[in-house]
């Protein structure tokens, strides 16, 4: 019998929380992963920091991954290189809300290169690469965002993007999922006034500004991005169809062949999911209130059913409808042992 020896390491010394260049940072270390770093600048007396992230010594790990996006972006950094003479963006103070990763970085360096001025927080609590937003603030830029924040956390840090000050009133949001857009207008109502054009990116948005033009408060020009074609014929369903596999793998492990797998919408998303399953070797079943998406799904090879016909018996379901309630509780009580549950939709409310 082979006999395992545990070595044991000798222990590091631990880090001290600090504050980064007197009053105007903060960061915290990675070893109090559990305490959200927005209490520990309240607590040590910045309510109003000039960034936010949880470990500011990570900047370098974080600037290589930037760069390595660089490299797979090659539209957007030709954009910067032409227009960052003319400075197009020149007076635009842009508040963002959207995932905090490498190639959104290139997005918010490429922004800034043309002359704008942003302050970022994260729209999702758990998608932030923390060692990106790292490097974004040691470069100088107003980042809020770590990964696990907490509820409060999350709308402190939209806050801390949207608040008015002496030297900060932005005119402009590019947001994802409406939420930057829904507390500016809550919160900061006078100061919304100033804002020249609102940019959404998801369905979840989109939707959520269709609602406030009905009720007549959207009293500024927004823009579809979601419903452009490079985004419903590529992101949504190219980038889609690799990150649900990428996901679910890092997160279960899981061996798709021969896998029952059902997935509730058949959008640009939903396509995207499906091809991807059905290629991996499972069997897909889809379930559409769109007659239309329907009948491609039908088209396609998948089985359209209600989702009540094979939630017993399904390994994997996923939600890619942008509506909210698709999985309740009465569903996941009559799901087998062991089923997978994954919402590819902007927020939370897919999965009841």
């Amino acid at each position: 019998m082979e006999t395992v020896t545990e070595v044991k390491k000798p222990k590091a010394a631990k880090k001290r929380y600090s504050i980064v260049s007197g009053s105007d940072f903060w960061s915290s270390s990675d070893e109090d992963e559990g305490v959200q770093p927005h209490e520990k600048a309240i607590a040590a007396g910045q309510p109003n920091p000039a960034y936010c992230v949880r470990n500011i010594e990570q900047h370098a790990f974080g600037r290589r991954e930037i760069e390595i996006a660089e490299q797979e972006m090659p539209g957007i950094m030709a954009l910067r290189a032409r227009a960052k003479d003319d400075k197009p963006l020149k007076d635009a103070k842009i508040v963002g809300c959207t995932h905090i990763n490498a190639q959104t970085a290139v997005l918010i360096e490429t922004l800034a290169a043309l002359g704008a001025t942003v302050r970022w927080a994260a729209c999702n609590i758990y998608s932030t690469q923390n060692e990106v937003a790292a490097a974004l603030a040691h470069a100088g830029y107003a980042i809020f965002a770590w990964r696990g924040e907490s509820e409060e956390a999350f709308w402190w840090c939209i806050d801390q993007c949207c608040t008015p000050t002496a030297t900060w009133t932005p005119n402009m949001i590019l947001d994802d999922g409406g939420d930057a857009t829904h507390l500016m207008l809550k919160k900061h109502a006078a100061a919304f006034k100033h804002i020249k054009g609102i940019v959404e990116e998801s369905v979840t948005g989109v939707h959520r500004l269709y609602q406030l033009s009905k009720a007549g408060k959207l009293c500024v020009p927004a823009m579809n991005v979601n419903d452009s074609v490079t985004k419903t014929k590529f992101d949504n369903l190219y980038s889609c169809r690799e990150s649900i596999i990428d996901a679910l793998k890092r997160s279960t492990d899981l061996m798709f062949g021969g896998k029952q797998s059902v997935v509730c919408g058949y959008g640009e998303v939903g396509k995207g999911c499906c091809q991807a399953l059905k290629a991996l070797g499972c069997v897909v079943y889809v379930t559409e209130i769109d007659p239309i998406c329907a009948l491609q799904a039908a088209m396609d090879g998948f089985r359209v059913v209600k989702l009540n016909e094979v939630i017993r018996q399904v390994d994997i379901v996923i939600t890619a409808t942008g509506n909210k309630g698709v999985v309740t509780r009465e569903h996941m009580e009559r799901m087998k042992n062991g089923c997978v549950v994954c919402n590819m939709g902007h927020s939370n409310t897919e999965v009841d």
